[in-house]
């Protein structure tokens, strides 16, 4: 494995994508416990994108526009609604004195979600991990197999820096209700943002 990998790995997860700002909601909304789950969602959501990518069902993604087009407008629709959840309710950013979330099911679906409705992961994949993996030899698949749970393994962990810097602003934000209203704006704004990014996105 090499540093280049190492390094190139780190710089693209920690640029903030819908990811991150789902795990740093639950951190500042609900607290450590549920910031910890968004972080595990966020990981568990790149699974299914590099599978495809290593067995090469990305290629297909990337030749059909259809099948791009659906997936890239279903997780568009998606980070609106969540947008929508977190004014109107809170949703992820519902704050509250409890430390531990009231449904880790529904923490951990809403975030693979988001991940998984994002056609553009298994086309990062698929021409990130081929890089740094040998062309030629007979255990490349193996190689981008190994290459792939690392990066998941270094996800998780700066996810869970990104839940325990949330969880430690979480008591400043609480006794500030102005604060926390101009956040759930913010938020939403970015999640909409996001969600007209990734439906004027080409492939």
């Amino acid at each position: 494995m090499s540093a280049e990998f190492l390094i190139t790995s780190i710089i693209v997860i920690l640029v903030p994508g819908s990811g991150v700002l789902y795990t740093l909601a639950l951190g500042i909304g609900r607290g450590w416990t549920a910031g910890v789950l968004g972080a595990v969602a966020g990981t568990l959501a790149i699974l299914p994108h590099m599978a495809a990518s290593i067995a090469g069902a990305a290629a297909l993604l990337h030749a059909s526009a259809l099948a791009f087009q659906i997936v890239k407008y279903l997780g568009a629709a998606y980070l609106l609604y969540m947008a929508w959840e977190v004014l109107r309710s809170g949703g992820a950013l519902e704050l509250t004195e409890e430390t531990q979330p009231r449904s880790a099911g529904r923490i951990l679906l809403d975030g693979m979600l988001i991940g998984l409705l994002n056609p553009k992961l298994s086309l990062f994949f698929l021409a990130f991990l081929p890089q740094f993996a040998p062309a030629d030899a007979p255990g490349a698949t193996a190689h981008m197999l190994m290459l792939a749970g690392v990066f998941m393994a270094l996800t998780l962990v700066v996810f869970i820096g990104y839940a325990a810097f949330a969880s430690a602003a979480r008591r400043h934000i609480l006794s500030r209700p102005t604060v926390l209203r101009w956040m759930r704006r913010s938020f939403a704004g970015v999640f909409g943002f996001l969600s007209l990014r990734l439906a004027l996105s080409e492939r």
